[in-house]
């Protein structure tokens, strides 16, 4: 099982998280843009050769992974839920950080303002569903790590701040501790 990617994606991590829970054989293949756009068809990473099988999107890659290991992928809808919420806002603030990259910001642009808005109404409604932060307990679902992954990427990209959100600032203390989560920050290359 092959998991092409980057060490700095959130997508990637994630998938790197659920392959070592899983405990599944497999090789992390350092993957950049252009090779991902002759090799995906959807021209971005993650995605994962498993013998004939390609999956080209995190969230399938994350179903396979967990359904290959006997392992629930968003076994609630709440948490399931979660996961989309944070999906949203990871999938604005990265766009908003490459549309950046070329000179493009919410300053010029309206639909980037909404954007922007809709990432820090992801940030206090994920706030508030996490109120039961301390009651979580490894090993963490998907929902939770999804939200890890945003909140880790965008600090080390300096893409948003997350002071005023007392739970989401106590989950990644909590997850910054856990040896996966840890062993995966966006900090770390290869060999890590």
């Amino acid at each position: 099982m092959q998991l092409h990617g980057s060490y700095t994606s959130p997508y990637v991590r994630h998938c790197r998280i659920a392959l070592q829970q899983s405990g599944l054989q497999h090789e992390l293949v350092d993957t950049d843009y252009q090779q991902s756009m002759t090799q995906s068809p959807t021209a971005k990473v993650p995605f994962l050769r498993d013998g004939e099988l390609l999956l080209t999107d995190s969230s399938s890659i994350l179903r396979h992974v967990r359904e290959r290991a006997g392992q629930s992928f968003c076994a609630d809808i709440r948490d399931f839920d979660l996961y989309l919420l944070a999906s949203t806002a990871l999938d604005s603030a990265v766009n908003l950080f490459l549309l950046e990259r070329d000179g493009i910001t919410p300053a010029t642009s309206d639909y980037l303002k909404r954007q922007q808005q809709r990432i820090e109404q992801c940030l206090q409604h994920m706030n508030q569903s996490l109120h039961h932060v301390a009651e979580l307990q490894q090993p963490y679902t998907d929902g939770v790590l999804r939200v890890g992954c945003l909140l880790s990427w965008a600090l080390f990209r300096e893409r948003l701040s997350i002071a005023g959100h007392a739970n989401l600032q106590q989950l990644l203390q909590q997850l910054d501790a856990y040896p996966l989560f840890a062993a995966t920050h966006p900090s770390i290359g290869p060999g890590g």
